[in-house]
């Protein structure tokens, strides 16, 4: 369909993505572009989770934005996303810890939401007034709700976007009377703002910000919910009731893992992404002011945001996941590149013992996703060994003395993170990426 529509025009060295898919990545949907690799682009960005999750119309739990077809990149190809810039627009945010009620969902609240009043999948739903139950089927006036804050907090940021803090009651139903303005919702998205819901259990906590995206990456082969596009949520569509179920080796085959909601994925890491698609689709959203390790609440601070990406093609490059070079500052402390005083004691200690050169480290943080956070261990302990071509107790032993293994997302998201040889970087094709990351001569 993409080549039919744009075969005839030329490409763009840069792009504005202001449209947002109905929450579902479908390969089979027209793509935006093309832009040529080394392209740049600019995006404004919806909030993920909390809004989508109580707007039924939505079909993925996120609200993403419109992939950009990359030319020159073809399945077996892989893309790397170089993060140049990305920015809060946010006034104020709303999340929590969530629960599902039930008769709200067909099989799973954040695809298939339902109005169990009048038995509708995917309402078409309005606000009414404040509070958990403002949400209502313009069908038959029901308060519909697929998810619920158990325990939860309205915060808002300073003009720097360098702080924020929690609302009292009073502050939080103020701003909920104004929600899509706080909230900064750009004028394609179609979400209702979680500030409508007015959460206030916690007031007064001061937080910092530090902005990333909790959804980076390139198109499924397959129609998947954006959100599922991870081992870990994706283990949900194996054999679900609704549309979008799928069988276990799909899942495997066509997720490309973009919802990371790892916090590396920040201003100046470079992110190397699986290509399955012709034109690989590059999209984004989900964009978090903050999270810590692991995200454990399940959800955190979504807010609304500009992006800006520079898009390479890395031609004949068939990884099954997406690759990470984070900032210095974000690595683990065993995982940081040696200070020059560092490797003069070291080579002196070599030599001392009848070696005359030591191994040439640079830092790599590979990607594993599954349903449970050890099946993702091992998901990211092959992936780096068939990478680097080491065997996995190769990688064991390196990321237990160099490195870590690190927490993006429970259930199932996490980080192989270790200095690995820089010759198995070359031969990986990675070498000079991360000679570049990370001032290596």
């Amino acid at each position: 369909m993409y080549d039919d529509v744009h075969k005839i025009q030329n490409k763009q060295r840069s792009i504005v993505v202001q449209s947002f898919t109905n929450s579902v990545l479908d390969p089979d949907q027209p793509m935006l572009g093309p832009i040529e690799s080394g392209g740049t682009i600019i995006a404004n960005t919806a909030p993920g989770c909390w809004g989508p999750m109580i707007t039924p119309r939505l079909r993925g739990g996120h609200e993403v934005t419109t992939p950009v077809f990359v030319e020159g990149s073809e399945p077996g190809d892989a893309v790397i996303i170089r993060i140049r810039d990305i920015t809060v627009t946010s006034i104020a945010t709303a999340s929590g810890h969530d629960s599902s009620p039930e008769g709200f969902c067909l099989g799973d609240p954040y695809v298939a939401a339902r109005c169990p009043n009048c038995d509708v999948v995917w309402p078409e739903t309005h606000i009414e007034g404040v509070g958990q139950s403002s949400v209502k089927c313009d069908n038959c006036g029901n308060a519909v709700t697929p998810f619920e804050i158990v325990h939860g907090y309205t915060v808002t940021f300073d003009n720097t976007r360098e702080v924020g803090v929690t609302l009292n009651r009073k502050a939080a139903n103020m701003v909920a009377e104004r929600a899509d303005h706080f909230a900064a919702l750009p004028d394609g998205s179609r979400q209702h703002s979680i500030l409508n819901y007015a959460p206030a259990d916690m007031p007064a906590v001061m937080v910092r910000m530090r902005p990333f995206l909790g959804q980076l990456g390139t198109t499924p082969s397959i129609a998947m919910p954006d959100s599922h596009n991870a081992g870990d949520f994706g283990a949900f569509l194996v054999g679900a009731p609704h549309a979008y179920s799928i069988s276990h080796e799909d899942l495997i085959k066509h997720k490309t893992d973009g919802h990371m909601d790892i916090d590396a994925v920040r201003p100046g890491a470079v992110l190397v992404a699986p290509v399955k698609v012709k034109g690989a689709g590059v999209y984004m959203g989900d964009m978090h002011a903050a999270q810590g390790d692991g995200e454990i609440a399940g959800h955190t601070m979504d807010v609304s945001g500009s992006v800006t990406l520079q898009i390479e093609v890395l031609k004949n490059y068939a990884i099954d996941g997406p690759v990470l070079f984070p900032l210095v500052e974000d690595l683990p402390p065993l995982a940081k590149p040696y200070t020059e005083a560092e490797k003069i004691k070291g080579e002196k200690l070599a030599k001392s013992w009848g070696m005359d050169a030591l191994e040439q480290l640079a830092p790599i943080s590979v990607i594993g996703t599954a349903a449970t956070m050890n099946e993702a261990i091992e998901n990211g302990l092959d992936r780096a060994g068939k990478l680097l071509d080491m065997s996995v107790p190769e990688v064991r032993n390196r990321a237990t003395i160099n490195g870590a293994i690190e927490i993006g997302r429970a259930p199932g998201v996490i980080q192989v993170t270790f200095l690995a040889p820089l010759t198995k970087l070359d031969g990986a094709g990675l070498g000079d990426i991360a000679r570049q990351q990370y001032d290596l001569k």
